[in-house]
């Protein structure tokens, strides 16, 4: 077998990031993937009728059109095609008009009404600078906009969202806004640091919209496949990995894994303390998803929901708060916070002509094996009477189907791990450099490392990083690091 510079352990966005910079830098790199396909939960499929495309996981990609590192490659040369909707998200409420967040801050503020203008104060700077901030985390120091602003939302960042809430807004609508995006961090809305959340992805909505894929979410994969290719990097499918002696000779080995992957595949060789650090890690509620195939839109009772890409059903924030505080205590809201995309208003080549596909989620319990079919379907119902009548067909999976399908997705975690204060910065372990584990050459590039879970390949961009500091320092000393696998 092939010896490699680096071996990569996963193809997600974050596996396939690590071995693009890896390779940038002249390294030989191959990424082994069990999977007979690239991209881990970055994949799309045909789940319900022929000629319908649905999104095996991620859909929506605020994180990845902003990431620093994904904008430093020719993923467009690559076949990677945004589509932008008119309006990022929509959030229908019960007897009154959507609330909308438009690309335009000011736009989004004018239909806020009296909160328009703590609004304005609260997002405008965030927006203004988030590219800046965002450079941050390749190593470029940007002096912001507003420094006084960004240092004040910093301060609310690690606070509750409910509280942010109803401190800044006095009405239901900027506050229920503000809860849904608050509420993608699967934490309840009364823990820090969910305010963080509904600040960045506010943030994120105006500086550079919620797009999409064209053609799938997969597209953005095979346009990370096809640059690692470009630049003489491998990719292996059907290639499971069981533990590091399994793996081609490599002088560094990334894992593209959650802790509880980790110590099966390294755990002989972990020191005790790790391992039991390793052991303690906390994973968050997981998702029940259901696919469907439709044959016409989304019949929204406000009809300005059909401008945006995504739509958060849930009401207001006491609702929305109410059901992320039940998951989190392991039960299962009767009215669950829905998270729904319709790509095919703006993407057509995704279902046959006339027709139409839905991807939407919940959050459970981790490990959760009760079907919300019926929940999730009554709270779209709620705000577009007449969708069942729609529905061509649907398929849903919970939990463990989703953990089948991507063993990363641990009881339905899409994130990694939970994304608490206790948790964000210090995953997996408290060490002074996450990524690199006891074991030398060794590294962890997945989610449950920092900056956490989205697609922004980051975290495997940094672990690449960590990896190049240590083949580089024996280099400039004469001296070669042992192999992370045996040669």
């Amino acid at each position: 077998m092939s010896a490699y510079d680096a071996v990569v352990v996963g193809s997600g966005p974050n596996g396939l990031s690590a071995a693009i910079e890896l390779a940038r830098e002249g390294l030989s790199v191959a990424v082994l993937e069990a999977a007979d396909e690239p991209g881990g939960a970055l994949r799309s499929a045909g789940l319900t009728l022929p000629g319908f495309v649905h999104d095996v996981g991620s859909a929506i990609h605020p994180l990845a059109a902003a990431s620093p590192f994904f904008r430093s490659l020719p993923l467009q040369r690559h076949g990677l095609r945004w589509v932008h909707p008119p309006a990022p998200l929509a959030h229908p409420l019960d007897g009154q008009e959507a609330v909308l967040l438009e690309r335009s801050v000011e736009d989004t503020a004018a239909a806020l009404g009296r909160d328009g203008a703590a609004y304005r104060r609260l997002m405008a700077p965030l927006a203004a600078d988030l590219g800046r901030l965002a450079e941050l985390a390749v190593g470029r120091l940007r002096l912001p906009r507003h420094p006084a602003a960004l240092a004040t939302a910093a301060l609310r960042a690690c606070g509750p969202a409910a509280s942010l809430a109803r401190g800044a807004f006095a009405g239901g609508r900027a506050r229920a806004l503000f809860a849904g995006n608050a509420a993608h961090s699967f934490l309840p809305l009364e823990r820090r640091p969910s305010a963080l959340f509904g600040l960045a992805l506010g943030a994120l909505g105006h500086a550079v919209g919620w797009p999409f894929p064209e053609g799938g979410a997969g597209r953005l994969a095979r346009a990370l496949v096809s640059c690692l290719r470009a630049l003489g990097g491998e990719v292996l499918t059907g290639f499971p990995v069981g533990s590091l002696e399994g793996l081609p000779p490599a002088r560094v080995v990334l894992l593209d894994v959650t802790p509880r992957q980790l110590l099966r595949i390294a755990g002989d060789r972990l020191p005790g303390r790790y391992r039991r650090a390793l052991a303690s890690y906390r994973y968050g509620p997981g998702a029940f998803k259901v696919d469907y195939a439709l044959d016409g839109p989304v019949p929204w009772a406000d009809g300005r929901c059909g401008r945006a890409g995504t739509v958060h059903l849930g009401g207001t924030l006491e609702e929305i708060a109410a059901a992320e505080r039940e998951v989190w205590r392991g039960g299962h809201p009767e009215r669950p916070f829905v998270l729904l995309a319709q790509h095919t208003l703006f993407d057509p080549s995704r279902a046959p002509a006339g027709r139409h596909t839905v991807w939407a989620y919940c959050h459970v319990p981790n490990g959760s094996t009760f079907d919300m079919t019926g929940r999730i379907e009554r709270q779209i119902e709620r705000f577009a009477p007449g969708f069942r009548e729609r529905v061509l067909a649907r398929r849903s999976a919970g939990p463990a189907e989703l953990e089948r399908e991507n063993p990363n997705l641990v009881g339905g975690d899409i994130n990694g791990g939970v994304m608490d204060l206790g948790q964000l910065l210090t995953r997996p372990a408290r060490r002074p450099n996450p990524y690199a584990t006891p074991v030398r050459g060794l590294y962890l590039c997945s989610s449950s490392t920092p900056p956490g879970g989205g697609v922004h390949g980051l975290c495997g961009y940094l672990a690449a990083r960590s990896a190049l500091r240590r083949l580089r320092g024996p280099r400039r000393s004469g001296r070669r690091p042992p192999a992370a696998t045996p040669r």
